[in-house]
């Protein structure tokens, strides 16, 4: 029985891989390694495929939450409503700007935040919101942005996980002020190293972030250097060999996207009988692009045992690896003490982190391997 590890980024390689050497020996026999024309050719790709005027290049996704903020004034007293269960780089950003961030619980269907929360958590000092498609399951955005325009405030879409995923025909990252995605090698579309993007139609944005990402530093005409700075930046720019792989990858990854769906409703018809999980849901309207296939196991609280943890301890001893994302939610993080958060603040959300678990999910897993999972996960909970 061999080892089914939670995602395989070879198979993709395995499929690319002329293409992808080929390009790369390319530029680095032409020694331009940061900008040019493979930089400006992926973004404008890039932008293609999301449907927006521009796609900005950047070194991460969290660099492009942090222009995000930037662009659009977030800065020193402002507050910016999010989710506590996400990754950090959600929150970090905010803080960097030195705003506040404010926790919303989460839907207790699903794990997005709940949106009839949001109108109670707005204040006076309320800018904006980051919406994180988790998982690659879209937010009703139809819905968020009502309650944004309603409240005059800015919506920043993290789409880190989410590449492709539509909301209602349009895709995420275009519906609204400014998407944020990450190239991070195990994205929907994951670069061979770190990498990020910010799009957006607003014009007045896409120039603040351009400025932004390299020092604050304006270019004439013709990119022509001026060594003038109108804002302090950072650097935070794409390189040639990462932009080359993306765009390469780009052309494929409606491809690889709909093999995760394929695999998400194997999924669904495996493990419909194991009675002690509950399984993922698309959101009607919407279409995930399953970045993650993540199923959650009943909390039973039997002598403050999470079951979670023991299920997965034994997942591991069959060769399934699974992973937990995520165990302790950004509002509970010692980093955060000062925001006055405490344990039972957000049930739903804390409910979540004990329970959720990510089984193998890539392109190209197998049929044989995913019923390979379902038999380890049926047999595992037998023997709890």
């Amino acid at each position: 029985m061999n080892n089914i590890p939670p995602v395989d980024l070879t198979r993709q390689h395995e499929i690319i891989s002329q293409e992808v050497e080929s390009q790369v020996i390319e530029i680095l026999r032409s020694g331009r390694y940061i900008g040019g024309k493979a930089v400006t050719d992926f973004e404008e790709n890039f932008a293609g495929y999301i449907g927006t005027k521009y796609a900005i290049g950047c070194n991460s996704g969290t660099d492009s939450l942090y222009m995000a903020l930037r662009a659009l004034d977030v800065g020193e007293g402002d507050e910016v409503i999010t989710t506590s269960f996400t990754f950090i780089a959600t929150s970090e950003v905010i803080v960097r700007v030195g705003a506040k961030p404010v926790f919303v619980d989460l839907d207790a269907n699903g794990f997005n935040l709940d949106l009839q929360q949001i109108t109670a958590a707005i204040t006076d000092r309320t800018k904006a919101i980051i919406v994180v498609h988790l998982f690659g399951q879209p937010v009703n955005m139809s819905d968020l942005i009502a309650i944004a325009q309603k409240h005059n405030l800015y919506v920043i879409e993290d789409c880190a996980q989410a590449t492709g995923a539509q909301w209602q025909g349009k895709k995420v990252g275009s519906i609204g002020d400014v998407g944020c995605f990450s190239f991070f090698p195990t994205k929907n579309l994951g670069g061979c190293g770190d990498g990020g993007a910010v799009t957006t139609n607003n014009d007045a944005i896409a120039s603040k972030v351009k400025l932004l990402r390299e020092h604050g530093l304006v270019r004439e005409t013709g990119a022509k250097v001026t060594y003038r700075h109108d804002l302090t930046g950072l650097n935070s720019r794409l390189d040639s060999i990462q932009a080359t792989i993306l765009d390469i990858k780009l052309r494929y990854l409606d491809t690889w996207n709909e093999q995760r769906r394929v695999a998400a409703n194997n999924y669904q018809k495996l493990l419909e009988n194991i009675t002690d999980i509950t399984l993922p849901q698309e959101v009607p309207g919407g279409v995930s692009v399953w970045n993650q296939y993540t199923i959650r196991v009943q909390d039973r609280n039997q002598d403050s045992i999470i079951i979670r943890d023991l299920l997965r301890s034994k997942l591991q001893q069959e060769g399934v690896i699974s992973m937990v994302y995520y165990p302790l939610p950004l509002h509970l993080q010692p980093v955060y003490q000062d925001l006055g958060y405490r344990v039972g603040m957000l049930l739903m959300t804390e409910k979540a982190s004990r329970e959720v678990l990510s089984l193998p999910m890539f392109p190209g897993i197998t049929c044989e391997e995913q019923q390979q999972v379902a038999y380890s996960l049926k047999d595992c909970f037998m023997n709890l």
